[in-house]
Protein backbone atom coordinates (compact mmCIF):
# COMPACT_ATOMS: atom_id res chain seq x y z
CA UNK A 1 0.00 0.00 0.00
CA UNK A 2 1.42 3.82 -0.86
CA UNK A 3 1.34 5.98 1.99
CA UNK A 4 1.27 8.88 -0.54
CA UNK A 5 -1.97 7.45 -2.03
CA UNK A 6 -3.44 7.02 1.67
CA UNK A 7 -2.09 10.05 2.34
CA UNK A 8 -4.06 11.90 -0.41
CA UNK A 9 -6.95 9.87 -0.45
CA UNK A 10 -7.37 10.61 3.16
CA UNK A 11 -6.55 14.42 2.51
CA UNK A 12 -9.51 14.37 -0.44
CA UNK A 13 -11.73 12.53 1.67
CA UNK A 14 -11.90 15.23 4.51
CA UNK A 15 -11.87 18.20 1.50
CA UNK A 16 -15.21 16.59 0.92
CA UNK A 17 -13.84 15.77 -2.80
CA UNK A 18 -14.73 12.95 -4.72
CA UNK A 19 -12.33 10.46 -6.65
CA UNK A 20 -11.43 7.36 -8.19
CA UNK A 21 -9.09 4.96 -6.88
CA UNK A 22 -8.04 2.42 -9.16
CA UNK A 23 -6.13 -1.02 -8.36
CA UNK A 24 -4.71 -4.00 -9.68
CA UNK A 25 -6.19 -7.09 -7.50
CA UNK A 26 -4.97 -9.94 -10.03
CA UNK A 27 -1.81 -9.87 -12.30
CA UNK A 28 -1.70 -13.25 -14.51
CA UNK A 29 1.68 -13.51 -16.19
CA UNK A 30 3.94 -10.93 -17.53
CA UNK A 31 2.76 -7.48 -16.76
CA UNK A 32 4.00 -3.66 -15.76
CA UNK A 33 1.47 -3.42 -12.63
CA UNK A 34 1.33 -5.77 -9.57
CA UNK A 35 -1.26 -6.61 -7.59
CA UNK A 36 -1.49 -3.93 -5.18
CA UNK A 37 -0.52 -0.88 -7.81
CA UNK A 38 -2.74 1.88 -7.56
CA UNK A 39 -4.02 4.74 -8.86
CA UNK A 40 -6.09 8.20 -7.81
CA UNK A 41 -8.37 10.10 -10.26
CA UNK A 42 -9.92 13.33 -9.40
CA UNK A 43 -12.84 14.85 -11.36
CA UNK A 44 -10.59 17.07 -13.06
CA UNK A 45 -8.21 14.37 -14.51
CA UNK A 46 -5.79 15.04 -12.29
CA UNK A 47 -3.70 11.61 -11.41
CA UNK A 48 -1.64 10.16 -8.47
CA UNK A 49 0.28 7.14 -8.65
CA UNK A 50 -0.19 4.20 -11.56
CA UNK A 51 -1.61 0.77 -12.50
CA UNK A 52 1.25 -0.15 -15.11
CA UNK A 53 1.05 2.86 -17.75
CA UNK A 54 0.93 2.54 -21.31
CA UNK A 55 -2.14 1.81 -22.56
CA UNK A 56 -3.63 0.16 -19.91
CA UNK A 57 -3.49 3.37 -17.92
CA UNK A 58 -5.03 5.15 -20.34
CA UNK A 59 -8.25 2.72 -20.52
CA UNK A 60 -8.14 2.48 -16.87
CA UNK A 61 -8.64 6.93 -16.99
CA UNK A 62 -11.74 6.77 -19.34
CA UNK A 63 -13.06 3.71 -16.97
CA UNK A 64 -12.43 6.74 -14.04
CA UNK A 65 -13.76 9.31 -16.20
CA UNK A 66 -17.19 6.72 -16.39
CA UNK A 67 -17.49 6.13 -12.98
CA UNK A 68 -17.81 10.03 -11.94
CA UNK A 69 -20.64 9.80 -14.61
CA UNK A 70 -22.21 7.03 -12.90
CA UNK A 71 -21.17 7.25 -9.53
CA UNK A 72 -20.06 3.47 -9.36
CA UNK A 73 -17.21 1.62 -10.04
CA UNK A 74 -17.00 -2.32 -11.45
CA UNK A 75 -14.30 -4.66 -12.05
CA UNK A 76 -12.33 -4.64 -15.42
CA UNK A 77 -10.41 -7.49 -17.01
CA UNK A 78 -7.43 -6.37 -19.37
CA UNK A 79 -5.57 -8.84 -21.68
CA UNK A 80 -1.75 -6.85 -22.26
CA UNK A 81 -1.60 -8.96 -25.75
CA UNK A 82 -1.79 -6.91 -28.91
CA UNK A 83 -1.81 -10.21 -30.97
CA UNK A 84 -5.43 -11.17 -29.16
CA UNK A 85 -8.71 -9.78 -30.13
CA UNK A 86 -9.71 -7.04 -27.76
CA UNK A 87 -5.88 -6.84 -26.73
CA UNK A 88 -4.21 -3.70 -25.69
CA UNK A 89 -1.25 -2.34 -27.88
CA UNK A 90 1.15 -4.09 -25.29
CA UNK A 91 3.69 -6.60 -26.02
CA UNK A 92 3.85 -7.85 -21.97
CA UNK A 93 1.59 -11.41 -22.73
CA UNK A 94 0.02 -11.24 -19.40
CA UNK A 95 -3.55 -9.60 -17.89
CA UNK A 96 -4.77 -7.90 -14.91
CA UNK A 97 -7.73 -7.00 -13.54
CA UNK A 98 -8.24 -3.64 -12.08
CA UNK A 99 -11.20 -2.59 -9.45
CA UNK A 100 -12.28 0.79 -10.51
CA UNK A 101 -13.80 2.62 -7.53
CA UNK A 102 -16.21 5.86 -7.13
CA UNK A 103 -15.49 7.49 -3.85
CA UNK A 104 -18.18 10.04 -3.27
CA UNK A 105 -17.61 13.56 -1.80
CA UNK A 106 -18.11 12.90 1.97
CA UNK A 107 -21.10 15.25 3.10
CA UNK A 108 -20.77 18.40 4.86
CA UNK A 109 -23.82 20.12 5.65
CA UNK A 110 -24.35 23.80 6.44
CA UNK A 111 -27.71 23.76 8.18
CA UNK A 112 -29.25 27.76 8.35
CA UNK A 113 -31.36 27.83 12.17
CA UNK A 114 -29.61 26.21 14.87
CA UNK A 115 -33.67 24.97 16.36
CA UNK A 116 -35.23 21.46 17.27
CA UNK A 117 -34.58 19.72 13.73
CA UNK A 118 -30.94 21.06 13.02
CA UNK A 119 -30.20 19.61 16.91
CA UNK A 120 -31.73 16.34 16.01
CA UNK A 121 -30.13 16.17 12.69
CA UNK A 122 -26.57 16.71 14.94
CA UNK A 123 -27.28 13.79 17.20
CA UNK A 124 -27.53 11.29 13.60
CA UNK A 125 -24.54 12.97 11.39
CA UNK A 126 -21.17 12.22 13.26
CA UNK A 127 -22.59 8.25 13.18
CA UNK A 128 -21.80 7.95 9.93
CA UNK A 129 -18.88 10.48 9.64
CA UNK A 130 -21.06 13.24 7.92
CA UNK A 131 -19.48 16.75 8.76
CA UNK A 132 -21.97 19.76 9.70
CA UNK A 133 -21.92 23.67 10.62
CA UNK A 134 -24.38 25.79 12.03
CA UNK A 135 -25.46 29.48 11.70
CA UNK A 136 -27.63 31.25 13.11
CA UNK A 137 -28.13 35.09 14.31
CA UNK A 138 -29.49 33.59 17.95
CA UNK A 139 -26.41 33.26 20.27
CA UNK A 140 -28.44 30.95 22.59
CA UNK A 141 -29.16 28.59 19.74
CA UNK A 142 -25.14 28.22 18.19
CA UNK A 143 -23.83 26.72 21.56
CA UNK A 144 -21.27 24.76 22.31
CA UNK A 145 -23.43 22.38 24.57
CA UNK A 146 -25.90 22.48 21.85
CA UNK A 147 -23.64 21.17 19.12
CA UNK A 148 -20.85 19.85 20.53
CA UNK A 149 -19.66 17.61 17.04
CA UNK A 150 -20.38 20.77 14.84
CA UNK A 151 -16.92 21.76 12.52
CA UNK A 152 -18.19 25.89 12.90
CA UNK A 153 -20.79 27.14 15.21
CA UNK A 154 -21.33 31.22 13.96
CA UNK A 155 -23.69 33.37 14.95
CA UNK A 156 -24.36 35.41 11.96
CA UNK A 157 -26.81 37.57 10.45
CA UNK A 158 -28.56 35.86 7.36
CA UNK A 159 -27.60 38.81 5.06
CA UNK A 160 -23.68 38.13 5.87
CA UNK A 161 -23.85 34.24 6.04
CA UNK A 162 -21.64 34.00 2.91
CA UNK A 163 -19.40 36.85 4.29
CA UNK A 164 -18.37 33.92 7.20
CA UNK A 165 -19.03 30.76 5.16
CA UNK A 166 -17.48 29.49 2.01
CA UNK A 167 -20.22 28.05 -0.28
CA UNK A 168 -18.66 25.18 -2.47
CA UNK A 169 -16.47 23.77 0.68
CA UNK A 170 -20.62 22.43 1.31
CA UNK A 171 -21.85 19.42 -0.29
CA UNK A 172 -25.58 20.66 1.22
CA UNK A 173 -27.48 23.62 2.70
CA UNK A 174 -30.51 22.97 4.58
CA UNK A 175 -32.65 26.32 5.66
CA UNK A 176 -33.75 25.10 9.32
CA UNK A 177 -34.57 28.96 10.28
CA UNK A 178 -37.23 30.15 12.95
CA UNK A 179 -38.30 32.78 10.75
CA UNK A 180 -39.60 32.48 7.02
CA UNK A 181 -38.28 36.06 5.94
CA UNK A 182 -34.67 35.42 6.98
CA UNK A 183 -34.47 31.93 5.37
CA UNK A 184 -35.76 33.98 2.34
CA UNK A 185 -32.63 35.98 2.64
CA UNK A 186 -30.68 33.05 3.19
CA UNK A 187 -32.54 31.38 0.66
CA UNK A 188 -32.04 34.34 -2.52
CA UNK A 189 -28.11 34.71 -1.72
CA UNK A 190 -27.56 30.55 -1.81
CA UNK A 191 -29.45 30.32 -5.25
CA UNK A 192 -26.46 32.07 -7.20
CA UNK A 193 -23.68 31.43 -4.74
CA UNK A 194 -24.41 27.75 -3.41
CA UNK A 195 -23.32 25.53 -6.08
CA UNK A 196 -24.38 21.96 -4.42
CA UNK A 197 -27.66 20.78 -3.06
CA UNK A 198 -30.32 23.00 -1.08
CA UNK A 199 -33.04 22.06 0.91
CA UNK A 200 -35.62 24.12 3.05
CA UNK A 201 -38.14 22.80 4.96
CA UNK A 202 -41.44 24.27 5.19
CA UNK A 203 -45.28 23.53 4.72
CA UNK A 204 -46.84 23.79 1.15
CA UNK A 205 -47.61 27.63 2.20
CA UNK A 206 -44.76 28.75 3.12
CA UNK A 207 -42.81 27.01 0.09
CA UNK A 208 -45.29 28.64 -2.31
CA UNK A 209 -44.77 32.30 -0.85
CA UNK A 210 -40.46 31.97 -0.52
CA UNK A 211 -40.75 30.42 -4.21
CA UNK A 212 -43.26 33.74 -5.24
CA UNK A 213 -40.63 35.98 -3.47
CA UNK A 214 -37.83 34.53 -5.57
CA UNK A 215 -39.28 35.11 -8.64
CA UNK A 216 -40.58 38.77 -7.74
CA UNK A 217 -36.74 39.31 -7.52
CA UNK A 218 -35.85 38.23 -11.18
CA UNK A 219 -35.14 34.12 -10.00
CA UNK A 220 -35.48 32.26 -12.54
CA UNK A 221 -37.58 29.27 -12.23
CA UNK A 222 -35.23 27.27 -13.29
CA UNK A 223 -32.79 28.14 -10.85
CA UNK A 224 -35.72 28.06 -8.28
CA UNK A 225 -36.61 24.37 -9.40
CA UNK A 226 -33.45 23.00 -7.90
CA UNK A 227 -34.10 23.86 -4.51
CA UNK A 228 -35.72 20.94 -2.87
CA UNK A 229 -38.63 21.42 -1.03
CA UNK A 230 -40.15 19.50 0.94
CA UNK A 231 -37.10 17.84 2.57
CA UNK A 232 -36.30 14.07 3.49
CA UNK A 233 -37.44 11.11 2.39
CA UNK A 234 -41.61 10.96 2.55
CA UNK A 235 -41.66 8.69 5.24
CA UNK A 236 -44.30 11.25 7.19
CA UNK A 237 -42.09 12.47 9.52
CA UNK A 238 -43.81 14.69 11.74
CA UNK A 239 -41.42 15.37 14.83
CA UNK A 240 -37.85 16.71 14.76
CA UNK A 241 -36.28 13.39 15.28
CA UNK A 242 -38.35 11.73 12.84
CA UNK A 243 -37.78 14.76 9.97
CA UNK A 244 -34.10 14.42 10.69
CA UNK A 245 -34.29 10.73 9.96
CA UNK A 246 -35.93 11.88 6.70
CA UNK A 247 -33.16 14.32 5.69
CA UNK A 248 -30.60 11.86 6.49
CA UNK A 249 -32.28 9.23 4.38
CA UNK A 250 -32.28 11.52 1.37
CA UNK A 251 -28.36 12.07 1.51
CA UNK A 252 -27.74 8.78 2.36
CA UNK A 253 -29.69 7.52 -0.60
CA UNK A 254 -28.31 10.27 -3.24
CA UNK A 255 -25.10 8.89 -2.40
CA UNK A 256 -25.24 5.61 -3.66
CA UNK A 257 -26.69 4.88 -7.38
CA UNK A 258 -29.18 2.35 -7.06
CA UNK A 259 -31.02 0.81 -4.84
CA UNK A 260 -31.52 -3.13 -4.69
CA UNK A 261 -35.26 -4.05 -6.13
CA UNK A 262 -34.72 -1.27 -8.87
CA UNK A 263 -35.07 1.80 -7.48
CA UNK A 264 -32.96 4.93 -8.53
CA UNK A 265 -31.32 7.03 -6.01
CA UNK A 266 -32.35 10.53 -7.37
CA UNK A 267 -29.26 12.70 -7.69
CA UNK A 268 -28.90 15.68 -5.82
CA UNK A 269 -29.76 18.12 -6.30
CA UNK A 270 -32.89 18.12 -7.56
CA UNK A 271 -36.33 18.77 -7.41
CA UNK A 272 -39.50 16.95 -5.80
CA UNK A 273 -42.73 17.37 -6.24
CA UNK A 274 -45.56 16.26 -3.54
CA UNK A 275 -46.90 16.71 -0.13
CA UNK A 276 -44.15 17.80 2.34
CA UNK A 277 -42.64 14.98 4.26
CA UNK A 278 -41.63 17.51 6.93
CA UNK A 279 -43.26 20.47 8.16
CA UNK A 280 -42.15 24.19 8.81
CA UNK A 281 -40.92 24.96 12.64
Amino acid sequence: MDRRLTREALRLMEGHQPFVRATVVKATGSVPGKVGASMLVLADGTCLGTVGGAALEERVKEHARAAFETRRGDLFHFDLQAWTPGGLPSLCGGSVEVAVEYVPARPNLLLWGGGHVAHALAEILPTLEYDYSVADDRAEWVTPDRFPTAERREVVAPERLWEVFDPPVFTHLYLLGYDAMKDLEVLASAIDRFPNAIGVIASAAKREHLFAELRARGISREAIARVRSPVGVAIGAESPAEIAVSIVAEIVEGMHPSIPGGRRAPRIPTSREGDAAARSP
